[in-house]
């Protein structure tokens, strides 16, 4: 995909001749491309279902008519049908990692990228000029320029390119928005501009009139771009790996800031549970990184060595663990892709068996000698066993061949059965059988396992049942979540010419513009001036002409004459005002009104054309407030009524499965529930 200049760039906001970059062309051909266009294929008909369901169930209610009832009924369940079909589609449309994956890459594990959401266009030009005249009284057509640009820089956000620009381009949008809110968007008056955005997850649109919405789907859209980022980059290469190590970490991040600053966004995917469980799954995969980069030189084949990388390794299976638990918890598990569980699932068996490698080749392959250092050993030994067998210590198992053969077969056993655990979890998502590089990787480790277990196998041995000790996970570098610089961009204001934000905003109220006319036998203005810009009268006197022109203290002055003096200070306002010929000079003034519009109480949230509140089950499941929330249950998200029509809004809710469902890769299709139901060396790795 290629960066196309917009044609109406704006200059940046360093005052240098640049112009902000335009997004890829929607219409490049490209497996990200496509990849998007699906998906906003898929969100436009999940909505008309949806709509189709909403209208069926409200005839359900209305019609008194068995015949009717049971054509309605037969209706809603071929809705539902096309509804589990689409919503399969867009798991699988999650499940397509490939496509986000370095194309030279042949010899690592794939990982998983975020999508991006997809939103509608909004058209700000009437409103913007409207409130323009309205509220600053100015004319609106004039700042069509102002607002084609704003209009612009929002459109190029919706396909951001897959780099360091596309990101800053999203930061730039977001940072323009509190600018945008100040301006425009007034607590006591309804902007009439709605924000709709689709979840990556569901599909289901949220709505708002607010930028709350806006806010937090650009800041997930910066942390799914740097996934994608990351999964791009090569790692085949140091510098690669770092790259990926940094944009995973910075995705991390992005979604903390996201939970932390906006907490009842309502749409399924920032919800806080799928956040931190998102926040999780971005660490592991920069973790795994960190041990790729580790191994990448290659692995010294020596004792201590491998017993680092199987530390190393330890700590990737662990954090694996951690997301693939996190993703079977309720309410995440019914729309979570399953391709990501079985992934989660998959390299937790992996990095697991190969730590136990690890150790087994440390324990078989090197003997204690004399010339090693029996204590270094003995404590290397000591920190990667959490327990050791009964009766048994680090040095005992160092000194005794037959006890280090012993534990050390014990360890490649256990790596044998978490490769097959793997292969065996990996045959059963139809996504995964598609990544032959995957299946390759897995093969060859359990190849090498069993191939090691051969070689010190003695069929004159009696079987030995040895339980090998679990592995403490240790790392020397810890994958942390990195704030990016990019989420506080300076940017230059479109609307500058409305003067100062600290007065000239939409919280703000002040007469019309005055005229007030000073001549050259005025000496003395009367009044004196303060402040930076805009700058006030103070100190008028009220015997003065000006004052007698209806002048007031605590007075604006936003011109002079001809010139436009929002951004002035004292000293250039005042040469204006002496600069006065024989006729004299007009001066223009505001005055402030006091505002006592109540802030709302609520502010509504649309979902498939009805107006929904933020009240969502999937909001009270953040892991960190399990214990101090309580929700009911509710049917599936598409599931709602009218029942609350003379209230403000229903209640939008998410689809549960059954707990008491089998194992978590056979995990259930989210169902709609129809209407009737409301009753040796370096190759080591």
């Amino acid at each position: 995909m290629t960066d196309t200049l917009l044609p109406n760039g704006i200059k940046g906001s360093g005052g240098e001749n640049t112009y902000f970059k335009k997004g890829c062309s929607p219409f490049a051909q490209t497996g990200r491309s496509k990849l998007q266009n699906k998906r906003a294929g898929l969100n436009q008909e999940i909505i008309k279902q949806m709509r189709m369901r909403a209208g069926a169930e409200n005839l359900l209610k209305a019609s008194s008519n068995n015949k009717v009832k049971e054509m309605v009924l037969l209706e809603l369940s071929y809705v539902n049908s096309n509804l589990q079909l689409l919503m399969g589609e867009l798991e699988g449309l999650n499940s397509s990692v490939d496509v986000y994956q370095n194309t030279q890459e042949t010899s690592n594990i794939p990982l998983i990228a975020l999508g991006l959401k997809e939103t509608k266009e909004v058209d700000f030009s009437t409103f913007f000029k409207d409130f323009i005249l309205e509220h600053y009284s100015e004319d609106g057509n004039s700042y069509e320029d102002e607002i084609a640009d704003l209009m612009d820089l929002r459109q190029a956000c919706r396909t951001p390119s897959r780099n360091e620009t596309g990101v800053e381009l999203l930061a730039k949008y977001f940072s323009h928005l509190p600018l945008m809110e100040s301006r425009f968007f007034s607590p006591s008056r309804p902007t009439g501009i709605f924000f709709t955005w689709y979840d990556s997850f569901t599909g289901v649109p949220v709505c708002q009139q607010n930028l709350s919405l806006e806010k937090a789907s650009i800041l997930f859209n910066m942390a799914a771009l740097y996934s994608q980022i990351g999964t791009r980059s090569d790692r085949q290469t140091i510098v690669g790996l770092e790259e990926a190590i940094s944009s995973f970490q910075k995705a991390a991040g992005t979604l903390n800031h996201l939970k932390e600053t906006f907490t009842h966004t309502p749409s399924y995917d920032m919800s806080p549970a799928m956040l931190s469980m998102l926040i999780r799954m971005m660490l592991a995969q920069a973790q795994e990184c960190l041990f790729e980069k580790t191994a990448l030189p290659g692995i010294r084949n020596q004792f201590s060595s491998l017993m680092k990388m199987a530390q190393e390794a330890a700590k990737v299976s662990e954090l694996y663990d951690q997301v693939h638990h996190s993703m079977i918890q309720t309410p995440i598990k019914d729309n979570v892709p399953f391709f990501w569980s079985t992934m989660s699932q998959v390299k937790t068996n992996h990095y697991r068996s190969m730590a136990h490698y690890f150790v087994a080749s440390a324990l078989l392959d090197h003997q204690l000698g004399p010339s090693d250092d029996e204590d270094q050993q003995e404590k290397t030994l000591s920190q990667v066993y959490d327990r050791l067998p009964e009766g048994r210590s680090p040095l005992d198992i160092l000194k005794n061949e037959e006890e280090r053969k012993r534990i050390g077969k014990a360890h490649i056993r256990r790596a044998i059965l978490g490769h097959e655990e793997a292969l065996r979890i990996y045959g059963l998502c139809h996504h995964l059988n598609k990544m032959d590089i995957l299946q390759e990787i897995l093969k060859a480790s359990l190849g090498r396992s069993l191939q090691k277990f051969e070689e010190n196998e003695n069929e004159e041995e009696f079987t030995d049942y040895t339980e090998a000790p679990d592995i403490i996970s240790k790392t020397e570098h810890k994958a942390e979540m990195e704030v990016p610089a990019a989420t506080k961009v300076k940017v230059t204001d479109f609307f500058q010419r409305l003067g100062p934000l600290s007065v000239f905003s939409a919280k703000q109220r002040w007469t019309a513009p005055r005229t007030i006319r000073l001549r050259p036998e005025d000496r003395d203005l009367g009044f004196t001036l303060k402040g930076e810009s805009p700058v006030q009268v103070v100190s008028l006197d009220p015997l003065c002409p000006a004052a007698a022109d209806s002048l007031k203290e605590g007075d604006y002055i936003v011109a002079v004459g001809d010139t436009d003096c929002k951004w002035m200070g004292v000293g250039e306002v005042m040469r204006l005002l002496k600069d006065v010929n024989e006729e004299g000079i007009d001066m223009q003034v505001v005055s402030i009104m006091e505002n006592n519009a109540q802030m709302p109480t609520k502010s509504a949230t649309f979902c498939g054309n009805l107006p929904k509140t933020y009240s969502m089950i999937c909001l009270a499941h953040d892991d960190d407030e399990k214990k101090s929330r309580k929700v009911s249950k509710k049917l599936s998200f598409i599931s709602w009524g009218l029942k609350n029509k003379l209230k403000s809004a229903s209640t939008l809710s998410l689809p549960t499965a059954d707990n008491s469902g089998a194992l978590p890769w056979n995990k259930p299709c989210p169902t709609f529930p129809s209407s009737s139901s409301y009753n040796n060396d370096s190759a080591l790795y």
